[in-house]
């Protein structure tokens, strides 16, 4: 397995995620600009971001939760040589369920469309994981 392809989608994971801590810089940033937001008030602890800030900062938060899972298998798979186009389809699909994640959360939020999408993206993950390790079984 070449290298772009093992890693294409580990890299528009990464993606993603610098896109999402873009965007929430430049809500965060007109905000304070347009005096809508106190950074005085935001130092002390306050909760001073709107809806739509918030939601752009949970996206990226949880770029930092099941994506940490898909950073160690893809890197694991690659370097023992475990990796195959199998685990890479599987990890496409993973990587566009976080895509539609993070893009239902900046938008609509709705939250059960959000939960099913999530669910679907820890469901491929379990099947990566458990596919990773069957080929670990198998070489034994």
């Amino acid at each position: 397995m070449s290298l772009t392809a093992a890693f294409a989608p580990l890299f528009v994971q990464v993606a993603l995620t610098l896109a999402l801590l873009l965007r929430l810089g430049q809500l965060r940033l007109r905000l304070v600009r347009a005096g809508n937001v106190s950074l005085r008030d935001y130092a002390l602890g306050a909760d001073v971001w709107p809806i739509d800030a918030n939601n752009v900062a949970n996206a990226f938060r949880s770029q930092f939760e099941l994506p940490v899972l898909f950073y160690v298998v893809t890197v694991l798979a690659f370097m023992s040589d475990r990796m195959s186009v199998g685990l890479v389809v599987l990890s496409w699909l993973f990587v566009v369920s976080r895509l539609l994640h993070a893009l239902i959360f900046v938008t609509t939020n709705n939250i059960p469309r959000r939960f099913a999408v999530f669910t679907a993206g820890y469901l491929v993950l379990i099947a990566i994981w458990l596919a990773f390790l069957a080929s670990l079984i198998i070489e034994i």
